[in-house]
């Protein structure tokens, strides 16, 4: 490549159409956003009900969203989701499987009731409609596959075994998937986000202790914004990551250097 071809049209996403998961709520909003703002149509399928709040964020980018209330581990849905991007779209170019949960339980009361739903939205999810897209990446020979990791896909964790677990193997995934669809100029990887400021960590951050023990361990000495994500988003969405493949990107602040 000639270096001087070098220009910000390798950040941009016009012409491009993008399926996020979970895509209308907490981090997921961030990143359909980040999307949408470097020229991305956004395809959300969520279990959350759209309020249009998401819809008037893309819409007020320039940008399309089509949105569709979906069970993502109910059989037939992940073709179902990729399938209606196409047909809204014409295409499908970037994947970012971002749909996730968190159950807790002592090590007593952690059962298959909480495993399995877990492995399902977090892992199997992700693997069926990285499957589904590739069906259509492949014969374009272009795409991006952007898996949400965690700073558990390096660690362990208490009271939940099964998001470490799908964690880890997300990473394992992206590598996997990395190397299987890179012939085909598609590149597979994956961030792995810190601990963020967001709805879901309301708690933590409004007890003293707990947010005092997190903050100790970031040497940022904040809570990340979603905005920091953003950024993160849009380069491995873009031209700019075309050599970036198969990894796990951690945006933590520092979370894990400490």
């Amino acid at each position: 490549m000639d270096i001087t071809a070098f220009h910000r049209g390798f950040f941009s996403l016009d012409g491009k159409n993008a399926i996020v998961t979970g895509g209308n709520t907490g981090l997921g909003q961030a990143f359909s956003l980040a999307l949408a703002k470097a020229g991305a149509n956004i395809f959300i399928p969520s279990v959350a009900e759209d309020d249009g709040t998401t819809r008037r964020l893309i819409e007020g980018e320039g940008r399309r969203m089509e949105f569709l209330e979906a069970d993502l581990t109910a059989p037939g849905v992940p073709r179902q989701i990729v399938q209606g991007c196409v047909e809204a779209f014409g295409s499908v170019d970037v994947l970012v499987n971002s749909a996730g949960i968190c159950n807790l339980a002592s090590v007593e009361e952690f059962g298959r009731a909480e495993w399995d739903p877990m492995v399902a939205i977090n892992l199997t999810a992700a693997f069926e409609l990285s499957h589904e897209a590739a069906k259509f990446m492949i014969p374009q020979r272009s795409g991006k596959i952007i898996n949400i990791a965690s700073l558990f896909s390096f660690l362990g964790g208490q009271y939940s075994p099964a998001y470490a677990a799908t964690k880890h193997g997300i990473a394992g995934f992206t590598k996997a998937y990395c190397d299987e669809l890179a012939p085909y100029n598609i590149q597979v990887n994956a961030i792995a986000p810190g601990y963020f400021a967001t709805k879901i960590t309301e708690a933590t951050r409004a007890n003293p202790v707990t947010n005092q023990r997190v903050l100790d361990h970031i040497p940022a000495g904040r809570w990340g914004d979603v905005a920091d994500l953003m950024g993160t988003t849009v380069f491995l969405a873009s031209r700019a990551s075309d050599y970036v493949n198969g990894h796990v990107l951690p945006v933590d602040g520092g979370y894990l250097v400490r």
